[in-house]
Formats: structure tokens, sequence, C-alpha cells
């Protein structure tokens, strides 16, 4: 059997060590990953191998030659011009593939049982078989799930939070027949898992897992590369450790000879030719290429150097990458995380602080103190974004140093000369953040508009009026009172995809960041009409006839938080009688008591001014709690349910789309009125594609997010939703007490159950595989639901804490609680028997 060997990649996410470097070049226990896949190809008797490469190809050829030296025949097939995507490449070479053939990625260190998948292969007479292992995150990968057969049934490349229903993911190996090639067309970059694999499914092709128990670990970023270090050494992972084993796991190479008092703390990997001065300390983890020299007294821990590196005498070394000629002069310190680029010069006394980043042929004088990566930034961060954009503590995690280098990746995606708008709450903390934000947009040419403090609603609309790229905002979070949050939206005001995002944090990550001479930096300009523009866009799309025709009188809580107390003049234009308490600006966000005091003194005012209702706006004009004329505050489940009630009673046969979470209420409704519900998932950003992209949707969003309103603009918006609901209640004419009662009673309940991490994929997939297929829905998380009712039971993970949210809803208030006891137990039993066999690992 024929195997492909894609050996192409640039391993940008192991920057700086692949800078001059190809990624299946970078040596574990000091030998390339390329040459432990051809170890195990080799061990299963596979000896035929196609090599495609692109980055650097003739680094790989000078290395491996013919393949002679290391028992196979290699062959090698070069995409000059671009690179064609993993299935682009075999595409490429397809007139070479006859029979079948195996596929394996240059990219991971594996001991899987080869010839048992290929068994397996043959045993189901499958055109393709792709090799599966099980993980404990499986965020970063492409996930697979397959029936009791082996069957593949579905996959998804990289999933968010909510979308891993299980922990199985996809190895980059498959066993393929020459014909499912015939797919694709050729000389265009295509996936194996974007593009085939779904054409192969919707085809009805079978497609098989072999899931395998062996080592499988993906070298995609530094700290994964450090990790695989120590499992090879530990024994995790059968590799073929160079060297000779002098005492148990302490492997040393030719010509190495250790000094007498030279400390040693298994296990450690010492290369050929290494010179250890007198008195060195070697810790458990490290491992040391060839022609590797040691001063005198120095002492390393879990250090990592590639061939030719010199550690001057009395220098420390913990947890730390050396790449190859690297010189690290006397009485240097390298804290843990540190990495240093091919041929860089580290001086004399010299101290690199924890996760400091060199790129190759930096020179650190003698005696600096270096705390920040070269050429810029740091590298703490394993995710910038997450559920809704860059969240952190204010001052702590989201300084203005970080807030200038975000900006900058951010704008190196852009196109040089275009502009993004910039706008915040009125916060002092958000104002520094702001300015630091545009000061990294400037720095990379991109024109910045700077709408200081404004509601984040205005701001949305702004983006489609104004000629920008896009749109920054900073508040703060309307979650969590201590932190800050930067949302990044486009030209249309909607928050960015996973696929902008993800562009983002490679610029951020990888310290590319483009920079432009000083005639080209960008400039600033104040936009003046933005709120009379909203206002004007805010009037086309009311019925202003009925406010004059029935005067409401409302009270409108700003709880001391909203950028602007825009509303109240539009509603007074219109003859409504609007009370604004709480208007001015806290210095610090509300807890939770003190909103829910400033609710009861709203409910308190509605019933003493004989009010139509009252509002608490929150979260910078997106968000609002509902106080009826009653004075009773309007739970957000009920208020959903009220305003997909009142839009589809005042919009027959129109949409509304709401999130999986949303109660059951929503259908009932719709069946009642005829309407239709379109079900989304919980990410902002999905809902606000959704209101945009499905024709007929009136209304989106949720109580918990804020309501959508399209026609205006794609972002949520609590003060249009406030002058819809006093135009839909003119227009039918019950008080809002009245039309509460003739909602439907749906029993509902939401609970945050503690899962660590590394249960999380493991739990979705335990819970798939123990229900009826007809009973799932996996939009977002695991729903399982009754086909004959509208109960369901909801178990979505949380995207940024060791969390998982479970909801239950039903017209039964005891299967409810039955439901809620049931699934909370199980998943907490779940959780801590997979951290415990985690543990033993």
């Amino acid at each position: 059997m024929r195997v492909v060997l894609m050996a192409g990649g640039s391993g940008t996410r192991l920057r700086p060590l692949t800078c001059d470097l190809p990624k299946p070049m970078v040596p574990v226990v000091n030998r390339p990953i390329a040459e432990h896949i051809l170890n195990l190809l080799r061990s299963h008797g596979l000896d035929d191998v196609v090599m495609t490469l692109h980055y650097l190809p003739d680094v790989v050829r000078d290395y491996f030659g013919d393949g002679s030296e290391f028992g196979v025949h290699l062959s090698y097939v070069v995409e000059e011009e671009q690179p064609l995507g993993t299935a682009g490449s075999v595409k490429n070479i397809a007139h070479l593939l006859a029979d079948p053939f195996l596929v394996v990625s240059g990219d991971s260190i594996t001991d899987v049982n080869l010839s048992e998948a290929i068994r397996f292969h043959h045993q189901h007479r499958a055109p393709v078989t792709l090799i599966l292992a099980r993980v404990s995150n499986p965020k970063e990968f492409g996930i697979v799930f397959t029936d009791e057969e082996g069957r593949i049934r579905r996959f998804l490349e990289k999933p968010s939070a909510g979308e891993v229903f299980t922990d199985t993911v996809n190895t980059g190996m498959y066993l393929l027949s020459p014909t499912v090639m015939d797919y694709l067309s050729g000389g265009t970059e295509r996936d194996f898992s974007r593009d085939l694999f779904p054409l192969l499914l919707q085809a009805d092709v079978p497609m098989y897992g072999y899931i395998t128990d062996a080592y499988w670990c993906d070298v995609g970023s530094l700290q994964t590369y450090q990790q695989v270090q120590r499992d090879a050494l530990y024994g995790r992972v059968q590799l073929d450790i160079q060297g000779t084993e002098v005492q148990p796991r302490v492997w040393v190479g030719r010509n190495t000879t250790l000094p007498q008092d030279i400390q040693l703390e298994d296990p450690i990997v010492l290369g050929n030719n290494c010179r250890l001065g007198a008195g060195v300390t070697l810790a458990a983890g490290t491992v040391l290429s060839d022609n590797v020299i040691v001063g005198n007294g120095s002492q390393l821990r879990g250090v990592v150097a590639w061939n030719g590196v010199f550690v001057g005498d009395d220098s420390h070394l913990e947890h730390c990458i050396l790449a190859r000629h690297v010189h690290v002069d006397r009485h240097v310190t390298l804290n843990e995380g540190v990495i240093v680029g091919t041929r860089s010069v580290i001086g004399e006394e010299a101290s690199l602080s924890q996760g400091v980043r060199l790129w190759p042929g930096k020179r650190i004088e003698p005696g600096a103190i270096v705390n920040e990566s070269l050429i810029w930034g740091t590298t703490g961060q394993r995710y910038l974004f997450g559920q809704r954009g860059v969240a952190g503590v204010a001052n702590v995690d989201i300084t203005p140093e970080f807030a200038v280098r975000l900006a900058a990746a951010y704008a190196s995606t852009l196109e040089p000369g275009t502009s993004v708008l910039v706008s915040r709450d009125q916060r002092s903390v958000s104002r520094m953040v702001a300015h630091a934000l545009m000061s990294g947009l400037m720095s990379v040419g991109i024109h910045v508009l700077n709408l200081e403090a404004i509601a984040l609603p205005i701001a949305r609309f702004a983006a489609q009026t104004l000629s920008v790229s896009g749109g920054i905002h900073v508040r703060a979070h309307p979650d969590r009172a201590d932190q800050l949050l930067i949302e990044f939206f486009d030209h249309k005001g909607i928050n960015l995809s996973r696929a902008r995002e993800r562009q983002i944090e490679t610029a951020y990550f990888r310290e590319d960041i483009r920079r432009v001479i000083l005639r080209d930096v960008g400039t600033m300009a104040q936009p003046n009409n933005s709120v009379a523009a909203y206002a004007q866009g805010f009037e086309k799309w009311l019925n202003t006839k009925l406010f004059y025709g029935n005067p409401a009188k409302i009270v409108i809580d700003y709880a001391y938080a909203v950028s602007g107390v825009v509303l109240p003049q539009i509603l007074n234009k219109f003859g409504c009688d609007a009370v604004v308490l709480n208007a001015t600006l806290h210095p610090t966000p509300l807890n939770i008591l003190e909103r829910q005091r400033l609710l009861r003194e709203l409910g308190q005012v509605v019933t003493a001014l004989s009010a139509s209702l009252g509002v608490q706006v929150s979260a910078n004009g997106e968000r609002l709690t509902l106080v009826d004329n009653s004075g009773a505050v309007v739970s957000d489940q009920e208020l959903t349910a009220l305003m997909t009630y009142l839009v589809l009673l005042t919009h027959p046969g129109s949409t509304v789309a709401v999130p999986v979470t949303t109660s059951s209420a929503v259908e009932t409704i719709a069946q009642q009125l005829g309407g239709h519900i379109l079900r989304t998932r919980t990410n902002p950003t999905d809902l606000m594609e959704a209101c945009q992209h499905h024709s007929g949707v009136v209304l989106g969003g949720a109580a918990e997010t804020g309501f959508i309103f399209p026609q205006l603009h794609p972002g949520f918006d609590a003060m249009f939703t406030i002058a819809t609901l006093i135009e839909m209640l003119a227009l039918i004419g019950k008080p809002l007490t009245a039309i509460r009662q003739e909602l439907p009673k749906v029993h509902y309940h939401h609970r945050a159950i503690r899962c660590p991490w590394i249960a999380k994929g493991s739990l979705m997939r335990h819970l798939v595989e123990t229900q009826p297929r007809a009973h799932l829905n996996l939009i977002d998380g695991v729903k399982i639901g009754d086909p004959n009712t509208n109960n369901w039971i909801l178990v979505l993970p949380d995207a940024s804490e060791p969390l998982v949210h479970l909801y239950v809803n039903s017209h039964d208030a005891a299967w409810n609680e039955q439901m809620l006891h049931r699934y909370t137990h199980r998943i907490e039993q779940f959780a801590r028997l997979e951290t415990v066999a985690d543990a033993k690992i």
C-alpha cells in the first residue's frame, strides 16, 4: 500500500521554532516528527511513501534523500505556487494512486497500530476509513460521530464549545480508495474535513471510523510540543529514542561523556558529541540534541535544546526551548515557557521572563531584563475571543499595552487605508482602553472614526451608514462587574465570525503585525451625526400615528450605566410621556443586589404613576428587564414569550429566531398564531446572522441576550425594543397584565453544573450514544427531546468556564423536577468518574 505523507506544513503556531524549519522537521527526542512517522510506517511494512511538500521543501529533501537510509522508498511532490490543502495536495498526485492508499499527516506523533487499521478498512470494504482518537479537549480538532457499526454519521471541523457532541476526533490519517478523489476538481485548495468528507457524506458514500486507543498528539502548539517530549520520555508513546540507556530512562548518545559530579534526574536524553561541565544539573524532561555544550554549574530543568546550542557557566534554565545554534552566556536566567529562535544570542546575566519568545537572530544585551517578546507582544493566552468578544479583568488582563497589540493584530487583517469605528461606554477605564485601541489601529495604517461614548446599538447602526471595514466597542462586561468586554463587528454591525476571530488570533500569537511608514499612519475623525442618523432610522420603522393616537406613559431606569439618554427624546417627540430614572453614570457597575433594589423601586414608580410599563436598560443599551403596569417584574423566559406573542400577533405568518435555550412557549405561540420559530445556536453572532440571512425574520434573540429587529440594524437593541413594545401594545389595545394571562405556561429550569474541561467532550459523546437518534438535536450542545411533546433537556458546555449548563423544559412540573434531578446527578457523577480516570492516567 502506498502512503502519502503530507509534510508541507509551515507550523505557524510553533513560531519562532518554525521560522526557518518546516513543521515536520521539528525534532521530538532528537528526531524530526517526519522521521518518527517513517519509522512507524516501516514497522508495519509500509515502505512506499510519497511526500507532499510546500514550505522550505529543500530542508526535507536534503535530510531524507531517497529514503534508503530510513528503510523506505521516498518520492516527493512540491506544491510550488500555493498550498493546495490536505485533499487538494492528494488530488494533485491522483495519477500516482491506482490502488487504495494511506494518507498520514506530518504534524503528529503517534504509535497507532496501522496494521489493525488496515485490516479494519479491508473488513468493511469501505471507500474511506478515518483513523480516530479520543481526546480530553476536542475543541481544536475535527470531531467525528460514528454509530455502533463504526460508520460515520456526522463530523464538524474545530467546533465551538456548544458543538462538542463527542470526544472522538480526526487524526488526519485516512485509508482511501482512489475513486473518492473524483469528487474533487484539481488545481484548487481543498481540505479533507471541510470539503471532501462532507461531499461524500451528502452522497451517502460509506465512511467508517477506526477508533484507536493508542497515543496520538497533534503537535499544534508550543505547549503540545513540550508535552509530547515529556510523553516520549515517560514512555506514554512508543518512539525509537537514539542513544544508549546508561541507566533507567537516561539515554546518552555517541561520544558524550558524563562528569563524575553531574546530577541527573531521569528521564533525560543526551545526543551525540555533547560536552557537559562540572557540577551540571540536568533535571527530568531535559532533551539535549547533538553538539550541545553546557558550562560548569549550570542547571537545566525540563529544557529542550536543539543542535549546536551553547549554555555558559552558572546559568539557570527552566522548561524552555532553544532552537539551533542559540548562544546563552554566563549567569543567564531563562524562566518557564521561554522560546528562543535559531542563532539568537543572550548576553551575560540577562534574564528572560516567563513566556518570552525571541524570533531568530535576536541579540539580548548583557544584563538586560526582557519582559516582552521580540518582535511584539507576549503569548500568555491561548485564546483571545470568548463567547462574544475579548473579555478580561479591567487593567489586569485588558491593559493599554494589550489593547494596542490586539488592535494592531486586528488591523493587520484589514486592507491598509480603510476605516474602523471605535466606540465605548462612559467609564474611565473604557476610555483608556479605547484610546489604546485607536493607537494600535492607526499604527497599522487604519483610519479611525471615534464615536466616543455611545450606546452599542447606535454604534452598530453607524457601521451600516459610515464607510467602514468594521467596528470595535469597549464596555463594562454585562455579566461580570470587574471585567471589560471588547467586541468586534463587521461593516454591517454583525459580530465577527469565528473564522475572522481566528485570523486575528493568528496575527496576534504569531506576532505578525504590519507596520507602516510615517506618511501612512492612520488618521482620526469624530463623526457628529451618528445619534441623529440613528433617530431617523428609528422613526422610519415605527408606526408613529399609533403613538399620537394612544399616548403612553413609561418609566425608564438606566441603572447608572447607559451611554446617552436618546430614547426619551425620541418618544417625547411622538407624544409619549417618558419618565427617566438613574441616568447619571455610576463609577462602577452595579451588582445583582443593587440592580434588584432598583427594579423594586422601578415597580413602585410604575404603580404610583399608573404607567403602562417600566423598563430597566442594561448592557450598554442592548438588554432590558420589563415591569408590567401592575409593577411586577417579567421573567426573562416570559419576556421572550411575550415579545414572540406580540410580534406574531401583529405580523401574521412571520418568523422569530430564538436560541436553543429558549423555552417551548415560543413554539406553542407560533402554532396558535400561524407563525414560525427558527432555533439557532446561543452564540450572539449566530443569532445576528440568522436574522440577516433568513427571509421573514422580524424578531430575533431572547431576553438574556437582547432582541434584534433586523430592519433597523443586526444587533441587540433595548431602545428599539421598548418603542416597538409600546407600538404593539397600542395596536392590540390591551394592558400588559392582560396579555401575560394569555401566554402559555411552561415549566423551565436552568442550572450551571461544574464539569472539568477534560470531561466535557466525553460527557457529550456519552449523552449522544445513550439516546435514540430521533430524540437528539445537536444545533448547540446536546438537546434530548420527546417527539410527541415539547418536553426537552439541553446540556450545553460553557464556552469559557469549566461548566455545563442544564436546561429542562416541560408543561409538566413533576416531569421537570424529575429530569432536573436525574440529569444533575448524572452529569456530576460522570464528571467525577472522568476526572478520576484522567488522574490515574
